[in-house]
């Protein structure tokens, strides 16, 4: 999953970053909202964490224009104003969950796993394609009943391409998935992540389209 956050406290922003960033995800952080609106008009994000109290205005500009745009983008408003009112307000303008300050990251984690799989249609936390199951809570996967030993970045291939199978994704869309705006990409990064992954999976469990990207059907 890769993650935008949208919050002008450094401290509690850096906290954010390191935290979700060892759940597995890529997460780009900004503190304004004329920078995050930047972001999601040049990148795909899965979600935004999103607070209200910004320099530049209320973040809920930030989830109007996601909402305005269509983008299927989950945003979990992450907020002080936590009154009855407030929550109302962000929920009933379109954010798909909302949570107080002072809040607990792993809830935060849990809150944001369960937005994703509702926008994917999917109830069940874990991935299963053939014989392979991925978890992505534990960031832990099998293959039948042995486990399946994957670094990081074959993982989240994987589950970008379990979450949607029937999907053909681009080595671009793979390559945001995989890489954070300050990190340098090679050439042929993700190839070589693919090429891992059917050596431990068989030749035939990713499929290549030519001059489009990678499929699972």
């Amino acid at each position: 999953m890769r993650l935008l956050i949208v919050e002008d406290d450094p401290v509690l922003s850096d906290g954010l970053q390191v935290g979700l960033t060892a759940c597995g995800w890529t997460v780009e952080a900004t503190t304004r909202i004329e920078d995050a609106l930047a972001a999601l008009e040049s990148s795909a994000f899965d979600a935004v964490v999103l607070d209200l109290n910004l320099p530049d205005g209320d973040g809920l500009q930030v989830l109007r224009f996601v909402r305005q745009r269509d983008m299927d983008v989950g945003v979990v408003i992450l907020s002080a104003r936590d009154e009855s009112r407030d929550r109302i307000g962000g929920l009933d303008a379109g954010a798909d969950d909302y949570v107080g300050k002072p809040f607990d990251l792993d809830e935060l984690a849990a809150r944001l796993r369960a937005v994703r799989r509702r926008l994917l249609g999917r109830s069940r936390p874990a991935l299963t394609h053939k014989d392979v199951t991925l978890d992505p809570k534990a960031r832990l996967a099998w293959r039948g009943e042995e486990d399946l030993p994957l670094s990081r970045r074959e993982f989240a291939i994987l589950e970008a391409l379990m979450e949607r199978p029937s999907a053909v994704q681009s080595r671009s869309q793979l390559e945001e998935r995989l890489y954070g705006w300050q990190e340098e990409i090679g050439s042929n990064a993700v190839e070589v992540h693919v090429h891992h992954l059917r050596a431990k999976l068989g030749s035939a469990f990713i499929r290549t389209v030519r001059g489009v990207g990678y499929t699972l059907r």
